[in-house]
């Protein structure tokens, strides 16, 4: 592992030798830096959106990459002490790096279900307030923000806090759209926005229409999950039987010392990319197809 790390270290530093003597290039980086850094702002903020949805907006990205990181050394030196050997730990290291981005994926993932169930209820109540209660749009859809679930009243908040400042309405739904990234609230969002805006009588039979749609949209997702329970309950095994089998074989007789050997490191870093292609190829079949944001 120390002569990997090693290799490593002096592979890059011949890098910026070389490179600062043909190219000019200055400084630590893998190359010159590009002046314009809009593709990078608009990669930062994907990450930025990818966070908001999983409730974890207050996270900076730069954060989010540290502990990627710090996962991956933990996770190398534990293969270094498994298999001892560089390719193992490198697998293993980059294992435990993606955990934190499964964990996010499946927080994200559960955030977003609570906000599919919750909203043709919040639309309702909006549909309610504005009709037969008199309520302006803002008022209902503040009012039912204050109601809604956790993880919807950051955003409410923040679009409050937003229209009291200036009263615009459409910049007003601007942040909150941004702060939910959700299909049903930009739908949500700019029917009321075309409601305030323009007037009329129909803005409670909209509301009841969208409200119905997102209802049976919510239930089929429902019963095609639990169709899977089964399947994704077997999925956990492509983990936990390879590894409990990797334990037993590193304590019966030579194990270690045929872990450690050229083709015993062969064969375990195969063996983890199978384990890793199965994992993904199984999520993959199992995964619902997510609604595309129409007005983002």
């Amino acid at each position: 592992m120390t002569a990997f790390l090693i290799a490593m270290v002096a592979g890059y530093g011949a890098h910026l030798v070389s490179s600062a003597a043909l190219f000019g290039w200055r400084g630590d980086g893998p190359g010159p830096r590009s002046s314009t850094p809009r593709p990078r702002r608009r990669a930062k903020s994907a990450i930025e959106a990818w966070l908001a949805q999983a409730g974890l907006g207050e996270i900076a990205p730069r954060e989010f990459l540290a502990v990627l990181g710090v996962l991956f050394v933990i996770g190398a030196v534990g293969g270094a002490v498994l298999f001892g050997g560089a390719m193992p730990s490198l697998v293993l290291g980059l294992f435990a790096a993606s955990v934190p981005v499964a964990s996010y994926r499946a927080r994200r993932a559960r955030n977003r279900e609570h906000s599919r169930e919750a909203w043709p209820r919040l639309i309702d109540e909006i549909r309610i307030l504005t009709g037969s209660a008199g309520w302006s749009i803002p008022q209902a859809l503040f009012e039912v923000g204050t109601s809604g679930p956790a993880e919807l009243r950051p955003a409410f908040e923040a679009a409050h806090r937003q229209w009291l400042l200036s009263t615009d309405f459409s910049r007003t739904l601007d942040v909150l759209k941004g702060a939910l990234v959700d299909p049903t609230a930009d739908a949500t969002c700019e029917t009321l926005l075309i409601a305030h805006e323009l007037g009329g009588t129909d803005l409670g039979r909209r509301l009841d229409a969208l409200a119905e749609d997102r209802r049976q949209d919510t239930q089929g997702r429902k019963d095609a999950l639990a169709k899977q329970a089964g399947v994704r309950f077997a999925r956990r095994f492509v983990l936990i039987v390879p590894l409990g089998m990797a334990l037993v074989g590193l304590s019966i007789g030579n194990g270690r010392e045929a872990y450690e050997t050229a083709f015993g490191q062969l064969i375990v870093v195969v063996a983890l990319g199978l384990v890793v292609i199965c994992w993904i190829w199984a999520g993959r079949i199992m995964r619902l197809p997510d609604e595309e944001r129409v007005f983002p």
